[in-house]
């Protein structure tokens, strides 16, 4: 497999440094401490007028029609400068909407993801249900034809608390009914009866429980059939596991950390010298893994257990290059508020976000071993 980029797609990765050079306040981090959304919001705006939301829907529903790969280049710098991640609306959101919505749907909610102009958040894990999403308990009662009305909680839910919107998974089917009984809808987070509340993280950032007490949704909010909730959720995560863990913020961190040794004196040390050379070629590792992913989502190619083993690597190294400043024996590593010291908490989340290391080695396990559960 030729892992090499086109020339016009090296073009387009020059023409996204040149733009990330305007935001140089947003870089460092992923916004350490930035509760509000501003920046963010702002910076997708941009983005959505550029037309790079939308890099590669299909032209009839407003994209560029281009390859994965030129969203893969656009994340794996904006990872690289820790300015931003992928956001859902226009990525998870728009692609399940162009497979399994309503031309209505679409219509009313396509334009605006495709410019940035409204932002998802995703209501899928629930206080008894994290990882196991085939047991959320968050129902949604028929009140008519026309109606659902909603009631339960999802917590540790991102951007909750800026977003415009939930695209939730909820349950339509029997108590017992596990993945069978679930459906998606769209939430406005402004209707009567949803709920925001912040659940602050380690690394001073913020995630939220979202609650529903009596929400009543138009059943026209439903996306797919009812009770195929989890097809919808299903297929619109395997169109972007190429740009949720972008590899390139490794290659970051461990650039960071190796100028927090030569800036602390300790790049003498030949065991700190090792240490480094061996996380370095963990994250070729990483690399070579993100592009055989990426090379599976462009030809179309089942890719849950590649970007299992993607995900897990990279989460995984991202510890073990927080945890190595630790074990150099520098106190700055100890110290709050340092950069060395937030890597270390911040990659801890980086390991739960987007399934646990626990569940992607069962995923592996079952699906290329065949092992069962």
């Amino acid at each position: 497999m030729d892992f090499g980029f086109t020339r016009e797609e090296e073009d387009f990765r020059k023409e996204v440094l040149d733009f990330l050079a305007d935001y140089q306040d947003l870089q460092g981090y992923f916004h350490r401490g930035d509760h509000t959304g501003a920046g963010l919001r702002g910076l997708y705006r941009a983005l959505g007028e550029r037309g790079w939301l939308s890099l590669s829907w299909p032209e009839e529903f407003g994209g560029a029609g281009l390859s994965p790969a030129y969203e893969f280049i656009l994340w794996d710098e904006m990872a690289y400068a820790r300015v931003a991640r992928p956001p859902m609306g226009p990525g998870l959101v728009a692609k399940a909407l162009m497979g399994h919505g309503t031309p209505d749907q679409c219509e009313r909610f396509l334009p605006d993801l495709r410019l940035g102009r409204i932002n998802f958040c995703l209501g899928y894990s629930e206080p008894d249900a994290g990882s196991d999403l085939a047991s959320v308990r968050t129902r949604a009662r028929r009140a008519s034809d026309a109606e659902y009305v909603v009631d339960g909680a999802k917590c540790w839910t991102s951007n909750a608390h800026w977003s415009d919107y939930i695209w939730l998974l909820c349950r339509t089917g029997p108590a017992d009914s596990r993945a069978r009984g679930l459906s998606i809808l769209i939430v406005p987070l402004d209707h009567p009866g949803v709920s925001v509340s912040p659940i602050p993280t380690h690394d001073g950032g913020r995630l939220n429980e979202v609650r529903f007490d009596g929400v009543r949704v138009p059943a026209e909010n439903r996306v797919g059939e009812e009770n195929h909730g989890w097809q919808v959720a299903g297929s619109a995560l395997a169109v972007e596991r190429h740009v949720q863990f972008p590899p390139k913020r490794l290659r970051r961190d461990l650039q960071d950390l190796a100028a927090w040794v030569r800036d602390t004196g300790l790049d003498g040390d030949p065991v700190v010298r090792r240490t480094l050379g061996d996380l370095a070629a963990k994250v070729a590792e990483v690399e070579a893994l993100g592009l055989a992913l990426l090379g599976e989502i462009i030809s179309g190619q089942p890719s849950a257990v590649p970007a299992a083993y993607h995900k897990l690597a990279g989460t995984l190294l991202t510890q073990d290059i927080a945890r190595a400043a630790l074990e150099f024996g520098s106190p700055e590593a100890l110290v709050k508020g340092t950069d060395v010291e937030f890597m270390w908490r911040q990659a801890i989340l980086e390991t739960i976000g987007g399934g646990t290391s626990e569940m992607m080695r069962g995923l592996v396990a079952r699906q290329a071993f065949g092992l069962e559960r």
